[in-house]
């Protein structure tokens, strides 16, 4: 892939989610390449958090993974959902019927010490990166992420033109 580079026309706030996504796939792309380096080609970097869950404190429901991993309930579900399909986990209903209950299977125990090998030199890594950045990443997504919770973007778009909101109701 060919690294895009910064230049001092460099795209402002009007392409921060394009912009966001490509700083995503590179991320992405670089761990998924080291997995498959493991012999690990299929697993996805946004499983391991969840797998790593599940090893660390054992069977979760959805809701807590999503707490645990810091993402809606939807996209946990999601990503449970894919575990499932891949043979890393299992469901099953909890105590309470609503709720589901994810387990590791024994084929995701097996891929641990590796995916945890890589967790280790990921996070290594992840922080020499920030060292080169002029402000932690990690942090300002932190708070992006917690200005959001204040203010939702859609928010902000009506403010700045509220001629484009639908009326609620």
């Amino acid at each position: 892939m060919r690294m895009p580079t910064a230049s001092s026309a460099a795209p402002g706030p009007e392409l921060l989610g394009t912009r966001l996504r490509l700083l995503l796939s590179l991320l992405d792309s670089d761990v998924a390449s080291v997995y498959e380096d493991l012999g690990l080609a299929g697993i996805r970097p946004r499983w391991v958090p969840y797998l790593r869950t599940l090893a660390a404190q054992g069977p979760r429901s959805v809701q807590e993974l999503a707490a645990a991993t810091g993402v809606t309930h939807s996209a946990a579900s999601q990503t449970v959902a894919q575990l499932v399909r891949e043979g890393l986990a299992t469901v099953a209903p909890g105590a309470d019927a609503r709720q589901r209950v994810a387990t590791l299977t024994d084929t995701a125990r097996g891929l641990l010490p590796a995916l945890d090998a890589e967790w280790e030199a990921t996070a290594t890594a992840a922080a020499a990166f920030e060292a080169e950045l002029s402000y932690p990443l990690s942090a300002l997504v932190g708070e992006a992420i917690e200005a959001l919770g204040r203010r939702p973007l859609r928010e902000r778009i009506a403010e700045a033109a509220p001629h484009l909101i639908r009326p609620a109701g």
